[in-house]
């Protein structure tokens, strides 16, 4: 019985020890002895893709940057001339005191004034492929093409600018059909007959390669 009494004992002074109550009353912005760190957030106001016509003012609409439910102060790199023709990258970047940091971006071309009379619509065919795509024109400078890999994608679009002389590219944006993609080594040939151009297509899946295209 002595024994029983003693075990019982401990337990009931462990019951009691294990009910003090806990100080949650931490100093603010911790808890216990670790710091509360709140990430920010960047998201663009306004349209990802801009275009504008060479000449014409640009007003940058910016970002919403957040951190904790306040906002934050944000940097921009990259700028934009509104008075030459080509293609502009802004990245947008807001950090909390810990060094950590959040970014968003946006395009901007400018359609230069020498380009008016150009009207690059038509179908092209990918020799390679045995595929078309489709050019439609929506402005000034500004296409809807349909299947810009030339491969697997008819029905997807996205947005081509032709910037400037016979300079081509699909811009940096997000497209419904593909996601975020953009080209390189864009060119365009009016001579000799028919025209031709090619680019590579920077997408989910679509590689590295130089694509060529025949204007049928």
């Amino acid at each position: 019985m002595k024994i029983r009494s003693i075990i019982c004992s401990a337990i009931l002074l462990s019951v009691l020890f294990s009910c003090n109550k806990t100080d949650f009353n931490y100093p603010a912005g911790t808890v216990g002895s670790s710091k509360i760190v709140y990430f920010p957030s960047v998201a663009i106001k306004g349209d990802r893709l801009m275009i504008i016509s060479q000449g014409s003012p640009f007003t940058d609409p910016g970002v919403d940057a957040i951190l904790n439910g306040a906002p934050l102060q944000y940097t921009t790199s990259g700028s934009v001339d509104a008075n030459t023709a080509g293609i502009y990258g802004l990245t947008y970047t807001a950090s909390n005191p810990e060094g950590f940091s959040a970014s968003d971006w946006r395009t901007v071309v400018v359609i230069g004034n020498d380009i008016s009379a150009n009207d690059f619509s038509g179908v092209y065919l990918r020799p390679a492929t045995g595929i078309t795509s489709t050019w439609t024109k929506t402005g000034d400078g500004i296409y809807s093409v349909e299947n810009p890999g030339g491969s697997a994608g008819v029905g997807m679009t996205v947005v081509v600018v032709n910037y400037a002389g016979t300079q081509i590219a699909i811009p940096h944006q997000i497209s419904p059909d593909f996601g975020e993609v953009s080209s390189s080594n864009e060119s365009y040939s009016l001579t000799p007959a028919p025209p031709t151009y090619s680019w590579v297509f920077h997408a989910g899946g679509y590689g590295t390669a130089l694509r060529t295209f025949v204007k049928q």
